[in-house]
């Protein structure tokens, strides 16, 4: 074949069975992308997860930025559930300035994968500091306390730290009263080194909290003129989750952090049709049966056929994620052009769906969601919001990256 894409046009032409493949070539030709394409052909239930609209998404949120602004993204619980790794590779080639994770493993399973962008983690644990300087990790620093303990692991080298100011949030982060200590501690430790002072907004995505996220910003500006004032230099500053950097561009300071934005994720109305959708989750149907009026479907006779129907059974249940509160007829999927209400309880491993009257066989295709079949009406059935959604979704779903 001339090239890859050729390949992906006739790979369903092979037949392969009961052997090993091995898929070699060089970087350029994407090779991954056959993995994928194989890969599927095993797993019945898949995330799929569209990198050139991940890319769309980072040239969105860019665009709010000034040229030297720089770019941490957050890579928290795999990724919202994508795979931290396959994404931090993909942001590094666009060229990210920072990563940042929930915990220290998350950080070392980065570096293991080759990854060499700066990583910050978020909630650093005295048991993982060794490990932090080994894998050069940097750590948030958001008490006096810790910072003492992670100050007995210095080394010869210069340590970086980025130190989290309490605004509002009340979750992590040193209060006001405690800076005098804090600069009076790194004044004396000249092998810590302060990247960054940041800060969180509590609600950058609600208008009507727009007074307490200006009180936030002035309080967080406070801080850190007093810590370069006693360090005698100027860490970098940020402050801007996905939803403040459309909302607050003034604020944008030395960095920004984009999260959940880069998945197409977003409740501001004006930015939602600027972005695209980035996961679909798909499944396909395992059998398909008729069920005669006043029969019932799945556990505990939850529902029942108020009259003759065809239901499915999809090879999805609430131990990949699809959570339990969608059965019974309050979330629907798509198939074929159709939609589908879930009959019955939501199973372990299954689910079943109304198909009456709708074409279709086993293997077909089930979407649950995706860029033409929006999570945020399973958020919303659920009684939660889109990043649960993603965080929960199991391990042993299998995750493809296309870049169509």
């Amino acid at each position: 074949f001339d090239d890859t894409a050729e390949l992906l046009k006739k790979l369903d032409q092979f037949s392969f069975a009961n052997e090993n493949i091995l898929i070699k070539g060089a970087r350029k030709f994407n090779l991954e992308q056959v993995f994928d394409r194989l890969s599927v052909k095993v797993h019945q239930t898949i995330l799929e997860i569209n990198l050139e609209s991940m890319r769309h998404n980072l040239t969105v949120f860019r665009s709010f930025l000034e040229q030297n602004t720089k770019l941490m993204m957050v890579l928290k619980a795999s990724g919202y559930g994508s795979g931290s790794k396959e994404l931090s590779r993909f942001l590094s080639y666009q060229r990210v300035d920072y990563i940042a994770v929930a915990y220290v493993d998350e950080g070392i399973e980065l570096r293991k994968a080759g990854i060499e962008t700066p990583i910050m983690v978020m909630n650093p644990e005295e048991s993982g500091f060794a490990s932090m300087i080994k894998y050069d990790l940097e750590p948030e620093i958001y008490s006096l306390e810790q910072l003492e303990s992670f100050a007995t692991y210095i080394t010869n080298q210069v340590l970086p730290i980025h130190v989290k100011i309490e605004t509002g949030m009340h979750r992590l982060g040193i209060n006001e009263k405690n800076l005098e200590d804090l600069c009076q501690f790194l004044s004396t430790n000249s092998k810590l080194k302060v990247e960054s002072v940041f800060s969180h907004l509590v609600g950058s995505d609600d208008a009507k909290l727009d007074s307490f996220s200006h009180e936030q910003v002035a309080k967080f500006i406070e801080a850190h003129q007093f810590i370069t004032e006693k360090l005698g230099y100027q860490p970098d500053r940020h402050i801007l989750n996905s939803s403040g950097i459309s909302r607050f561009p003034n604020y944008q300071f030395e960095m920004v952090r984009l999260g959940i934005g880069l998945h197409g994720l977003t409740t501001d109305i004006n930015l939602q049709e600027r972005l695209q959708k980035v996961q679909t989750l798909k499944t396909r149907i395992a059998q398909i049966k008729q069920v005669a009026k006043g029969e019932t479907v799945g556990y505990n006779r939850a529902y029942k056929a108020t009259s003759t129907m065809t239901v499915g059974t999809i090879n999805i249940g609430y131990a990949d994620g699809l959570p339990r509160n969608a059965g019974n007829e309050q979330y629907s999927v798509l198939i074929n052009g159709r939609s589908a209400k879930i009959v019955g309880n939501v199973c372990m491993d299954m689910s079943m769906i109304d198909i009456t009257g709708i074409q279709t066989k086993v293997d077909d295709e089930v979407i649950i969601f995706g860029p033409q079949w929006p999570i945020e009406r399973l958020a919303e059935v659920c009684g939660t919001i889109p990043y649960e959604i993603l965080t929960r979704l199991s391990s042993r779903i299998h995750r493809i990256f296309t870049r169509e």
